[in-house]
């Protein structure tokens, strides 16, 4: 599948609550996974970020820096649900979908998330440190939530990103 085109602010979908997925969709599934992959330093996708208002996501923090703890690789997952979250720390976070500006925003620190894979399998994933933030901003979308909804500040909270230049592949 080819990616696709990230929709930005003010786009409608990504203020609007997904509607549930109806299932598993493999093509969703490969356009999330195959957009991602070709962003540089974007490790999830949300399908309203694709301009469709579904309850999926895919996820994949294990190339980033900030992944110091183990992960569970590729994740897609299908009308996810968030079962428990504990502990809280406010740390800087980037989104495909506000592409100028990045922000400091409160997340857990663990969480429980539980939802269908694309086989049609339940999957209950327990997290931590930057794979269980990557995992409440991409549920946030599902909900109609951006980081600039998520600061305690724009004045304080909210930064002009930095241009990104990736490293060349060896």
């Amino acid at each position: 599948m080819p990616e696709r085109d990230v929709v930005t602010v003010p786009h409608p979908v990504l203020k609007a609550r997904a509607v549930p997925s109806g299932g598993p969709d493999p093509a969703l599934a490969a356009d999330l996974v195959d957009t991602m992959v070709v962003s540089p330093g974007c490790v999830g996708l949300a399908a309203p970020q694709l301009g469709v208002s579904r309850r999926a996501f895919c996820l994949d923090v294990s190339s980033h820096p900030k992944a110091k703890d183990a992960n569970h690789g590729l994740i897609v997952l299908f009308d996810p649900e968030l079962l428990l979250s504990e502990g809280g720390e406010v740390a800087r976070e980037g989104c495909m979908s506000v592409p100028d500006f990045t922000a400091d925003v409160r997340r857990a620190l663990s969480v429980v998330v539980r939802g269908t894979d694309p086989d049609g399998a339940e999957r209950v994933i327990e997290a931590e440190g930057f794979e269980a933030r990557a995992l409440q901003h991409e549920l946030d979308h599902l909900e109609g939530l951006l980081i600039l909804d998520r600061v305690a500040s724009a004045r304080t909270d909210v930064f002009r990103r930095k241009v990104y230049q990736p490293k060349p592949r060896s």
